[in-house]
């Protein structure tokens, strides 16, 4: 697997504030919103539940990342795999960022159209996302039993995911 970045108890207490602006409600009400206001922009989405309703929605992902799961457990409905041309598969262990998981979802934002499938957890690529995407784009993750997070992707978001990562435990 190359190099990884673990997460730190410290930083895993952080993690759980919002990286950008929480829209609370259900998803139906929150992506009626956000369908609306996002028309148009290149949308980065993290996580099943996520994915899966700004699908719903009309919402058209540039690049998602996504492992099976809702909170730990199996999605039951499959995402329809067919929304994007291109697949890449990758192993990311929990509260780790690998080197492949880092590159494959540096591919998907740079290429677009990508569906990133990640074997493990996905949950800490929404920092490696908003790193390599282009300022002006957004990411949208979950934030569990709250709601949906918006990153608006600027210089101010990325200097806070550069400070995050830089701030976990290399291994391997």
């Amino acid at each position: 697997m190359g190099r990884a970045l673990v997460l730190t108890p410290e930083l895993r207490v952080r993690l759980k504030r919002p990286l950008g602006e929480l829209l609370k409600g259900e998803p139906d009400e929150v992506f009626a919103v956000l369908s609306e206001r996002l028309r148009g922009r290149l949308v980065i989405t993290v996580g099943d539940v996520v994915t899966s309703n700004a699908l719903k929605h009309g919402l058209r992902p540039w690049a998602a990342i996504v492992d099976g799961k809702a909170m730990r457990r199996p999605v039951a409905e499959e995402l329809p795999l067919a929304s994007w041309s291109k697949r890449l598969r990758v192993m990311n262990p929990p509260s780790t960022i690998s080197e492949d998981a880092w590159s494959a979802v540096g591919m998907a934002v740079r290429e677009g159209d990508t569906l990133v499938l990640v074997e493990g957890e996905e949950d800490l690529l929404a920092l490696v996302a908003i790193l390599c995407a282009p300022e002006g784009a957004v990411v949208l993750y979950g934030q569990p039993g709250e709601g949906v997070v918006l990153v608006e992707v600027n210089a101010a978001a990325k200097a806070l995911c550069r400070e995050l990562i830089t701030s976990m435990r290399p291994v391997g």
